[in-house]
């Protein structure tokens, strides 16, 4: 998997297997979204990532496991 940038476009097509991910988190399965602010550390895939939701305005951190890159 590469790493996650800064402006890269998003999915958040399943459930983490991250023990992070929090039952709420299952509302945001299927929204699309803009990487905010990636983790400083470089391809650490153990890292969350921050996001902003389109259509609703929220930014949220998810694991790296539920996220799929759109072209």
């Amino acid at each position: 998997m590469s790493a996650f940038r800064q402006g890269d476009k998003v999915k958040i097509f399943q459930k983490s297997e991250d023990p992070r991910w929090e039952e709420y988190m299952n509302q945001y399965l299927g929204y699309r979204g803009v990487i905010t602010d990636p983790d400083m550390v470089i391809n650490d895939p153990e890292a969350l990532v921050e996001v902003t939701l389109e259509g609703i305005g929220g930014t949220h951190r998810f694991p790296q496991d539920c996220l799929q890159k759109l072209n």
